[in-house]
């Protein structure tokens, strides 16, 4: 049944009940999520209404993320995050006082660090844009074959994977593994300095891929094989479970309150967005950042040659649920290309960036956006451009059409992915669902609909926010189904609708895309 309703022409979040603001009731308990992606922090709480079952954000906190180059390698400030982390528990104990009862952290997936005996981080967490995977990938492949690493992990082949990631270190500096007592993924090193409790959360550990998703534990078969010690690896948990209480060396660090439960909702941000998303058994969902994950939402993952070729992924979600998915690199080009022009001296916004895109020409030339080319230039206009002529299509002479010219793309890039959705699973998609902050960009959202032909729901644009904390609804009691949760959601937030524009334009450019693809695999 689609409970999408009612859809209103609103680009942003918007309360459903605008009468009630934050302060006005009193007894509603206060949640505070940390929801941490791969350029920008936030700490988000929010305010629970189990009477009404709704929930209202407020964000108190917002930080930049990035990686740092040193030589050849790119690392992740994980103490710098840990510090917005402590900043944003102080302001929002000073805000709300003894109301926050819970904190749950979600961040993006397949990075790692290790824990020592002595309980330290003892190495600096790599970017998963760093150069050195694909090498590694490269050479793990000629040790164990795809298809066996597939079919026991029903994870796709990228080099951002952990399993390349943690290889690459192992063949660089195995004596890291002979000092290393536990394996953390990013959100479980945050959930251990502020719980002391180590565990490896089923959404993250899924990202790995060395998990069985069937299994819903690690593939130490793989491991063993690469020569991994299998003991660091801890207890696989699920979403939604309690780990205790705030730690009291932040209590009294901090000065807030020890009563605070530290809960682990859907640790991976796609995994609590998904869990949000406005999407039934006739949905598709684009769940956009910097990332695109683009799939559908299944009760068992699908794992068999055809999905292994078509390159699909079967990651974790809540409540025993697999969001079966393709990865795609999303708004990172227009993060990229924004920073390439302010290095410039030309600083433009998002908004002013995609109006620039919507007055420009369409359908000049396409690019993949899985192409490796994309993933870490060091210029990424500088990198379409070399694209561009390489596989001899036009030039954009403007800002307006780089920018179209990308988000063109990345809708062509979908449709394609939705089409093998709909043969994997036979299902037939009747509309997309877009979330995430890439919700926001309307010219997106706009074109999507058009080259896919199908309906387009937008919104939330903080869903990963509004999935962390409403697992962490789940963990404290107040939530016992998935149906329910998204209840929550639907009384919520209002969400807007894009109708297609669809012609035989959209379909000739998706058969130029094509050729344009075979092309360069």
């Amino acid at each position: 049944m689609n409970w999408i309703k009612p859809l209103i022409n609103s680009q942003e979040i918007q309360a459903a009940d605008d009468s009630l603001t934050l302060g006005e009731t009193m007894s509603k308990e206060i949640l505070l999520a940390f929801d941490l992606g791969a350029s920008s922090g936030r700490a988000i709480t929010g305010e629970i209404d189990v009477e009404h079952k709704k929930i209202k954000l407020q964000e108190i906190h917002r930080f930049p993320n990035s990686p740092i180059r040193v030589n050849n390698h790119l690392y992740w400030s994980i103490l710098a995050l840990w510090s917005e982390i402590k900043r944003s528990l102080v302001k929002a104990f000073n805000q709300y006082g003894n109301k926050v009862v819970s904190v749950g952290v979600d961040t993006w997936g397949v990075d790692y660090g290790l824990i020592g005996s002595n309980g330290e981080l003892i190495a600096i967490p790599r970017s998963y844009r760093d150069p050195s995977n694909l090498k590694a990938m490269k050479t793990l492949l000629s040790k164990i074959s795809r298809e066996k690493i597939y079919m026991r992990t029903g994870i796709q082949f990228t080099p951002i994977n952990t399993l390349y990631q943690i290889y690459s270190r192992l063949l660089e500096t195995p004596e890291l593994f002979t000092i290393a007592k536990t394996f953390l993924m990013i959100p479980d090193i945050f959930n251990y300095w502020l719980s002391g409790i180590k565990a490896a959360e089923f959404t993250e550990a899924s990202t790995t891929q060395f998990l069985d998703p069937r299994k819903r534990n690690w593939s130490y078969e793989i491991l063993e094989e690469l020569g991994l010690p299998t003991n660091i690896f801890p207890e696989v948990i699920e979403p939604g479970t309690l780990l205790g209480k705030i730690s009291k060396g932040i209590v009294d660090e901090l000065g807030i309150s020890p009563e605070i439960s530290v809960i682990a909702p859907a640790t991976h941000d796609t995994a609590a967005a998904v869990a949000a998303a406005p999407i039934n058994e006739n949905s598709a969902y684009i769940s956009s950042g910097t990332w695109s994950l683009v799939g559908v939402e299944l009760n068992e993952p699908i794992i068999n040659k055809q999905s292994l070729e078509n390159n699909f992924t079967n990651e974790g979600g809540a409540f025993n649920t697999i969001t079966f998915l393709r990865n795609i690199q999303g708004m990172w080009f227009i993060q990229e290309i924004k920073r390439v022009l302010e290095l410039r001296g030309e600083k433009y916004t998002y908004e002013e960036l995609t109006k620039m895109a919507a007055e420009a020409e369409g359908n000049i030339a396409y690019i993949d956006p899985d192409n490796p080319r994309f993933l870490a230039p060091k210029n990424m206009i500088t990198e379409i451009s070399k694209y561009l002529e390489e596989t001899g299509q036009r030039k954009p002479s403007s800002i307006g059409e780089l920018v179209r010219l990308v988000l063109e793309s990345l809708a062509l890039k979908y449709r394609f992915v939705l089409e093998r959705v709909s043969d994997l699973t036979g299902r037939r998609i009747k509309e997309i669902a877009i979330f995430g902050g890439g919700s926001k960009n309307w010219l997106h959202n706009q074109l999507v609909s058009d080259f896919t032909d199908k309906p387009v729901i937008a919104g939330p644009s903080e869903a990963t926010a509004t999935g962390n904390l409403l697992i962490q609804a789940v963990g404290l009691g107040y939530i016992r189904s998935l149906r329910e949760l998204r209840e929550y959601v639907r009384n919520s937030f209002n969400l807007r609708r894009y109708e297609p524009n669809h012609s035989s334009i959209h379909d000739d450019a998706y058969n130029k895309f094509l050729e344009l693809t075979e092309e360069t695999e």
